[in-house]
């Protein structure tokens, strides 16, 4: 990115979105990196010589992808509502969930994924339990019951959430009743102990099922995304901590994807890319003082 004044980088020039540039002097674009690329290591003198500029956009494009996936810490979030079919479809540049939230009551609720099958394709049977075809020779396929008992409501669950609680006796607070029930649940399952709705993530399927207890409420997800900003090129970036190491990626991928290069040279180039991937990690670590203070003023708590 090309050094701006700081008028333009708080107001834009007035324009909309005002807001466009701001902390965008973190990144580098990828217009950038493949620029400087051909300027910097991609030469007569260089290990890199006549390479199409496609290729190394290919390369920067893959060596962004894995930083995102493995390296970066940029979550992004997405707030959308849950209707009566109980599903969230997933974000088109989603790649993996951090945590999934209800919001309600101005609270966010994490919830927890269900380690039970949620949702099932389901075949067209005859009174035979042949399978049906169509025209193509495919079965034809239909709504499971399993997904129909879910999105009614009628789904058994081994979790403790309000489905499982309705119809439950619980009386009024009663110090002598409670007294009486202390240490009572020994043996709990702590996996299953929650209140709160469950999900489970079909990526295949693209979407996120829930149990009938999220009909109708605020979902939050919060994802890794693959950083290819929907296929336009020029709002992909990557940070500043990490250029170097898309430099080294870009070189050793030309390198080892050539013909005659000496296998001395290419093993220089992996280990160069893998000690800037773990510096730059180390830069990105977010291991600050402040933080620390926080999680060790609990040291001296007294545990009851």
């Amino acid at each position: 990115m090309g050094y701006i004044n700081q008028e333009k980088y708080y107001t834009n020039d007035n324009v909309n979105p005002t807001n466009e540039n701001w902390g965008s002097y973190q990144y580098v674009s990828l217009a950038d990196i493949v620029t400087n690329f051909l300027l910097m290591y991609n030469g007569n003198h260089s290990l890199i010589n006549n390479e199409e500029r496609y290729k190394i956009l290919f390369h920067a494009k893959r060596g962004i992808q894995e930083l995102n996936y493995d390296a970066f810490k940029e979550i992004k979030s997405l707030q959308l509502t849950v209707y009566s079919d109980l599903r969230f479809v997933l974000p088109s540049d989603f790649v993996n969930w951090v945590r999934v939230s209800m919001f309600k009551d101005n609270t966010i609720f994490p919830l927890v994924e269900n380690i039970q099958v949620q949702s099932a394709l389901s075949y067209v049977q005859s009174a035979t339990a042949t399978f049906t075809y169509d025209g193509s020779g495919n079965v034809n396929t239909k709504t499971s019951s399993l997904d129909t008992a879910r999105q009614d409501g009628a789904l058994n669950s081994i979790y403790l959430n309000q489905a499982r609680m309705q119809g439950v006796d619980i009386p009024p607070f009663n110090e002598d009743y409670y007294d009486t029930y202390i240490g009572a649940r020994y043996g709990l399952n702590t996996e299953t102990a929650n209140m709160n709705p469950t999900f489970t993530i079909d990526k295949k399927a693209g979407v996120i099922n829930f149990d009938s207890t999220m009909a109708n409420q605020e979902c939050i997800l919060e994802y890794i995304s693959d950083g290819m900003e929907n296929g336009d090129d020029s709002k992909i970036s990557v940070n500043k901590l990490f250029e170097d190491y898309i430099y080294a990626y870009i070189k050793y991928a030309l390198l080892n994807n050539r013909f005659g290069v000496q296998e001395y040279i290419i093993n220089r180039a992996r280990k160069d890319k893998t000690a800037l991937l773990r510096n730059a990690k180390i830069r990105l670590s977010d291991i600050h003082p402040g933080r620390l203070l926080m999680n060790l003023r609990g040291e001296n708590k007294w545990i009851k």
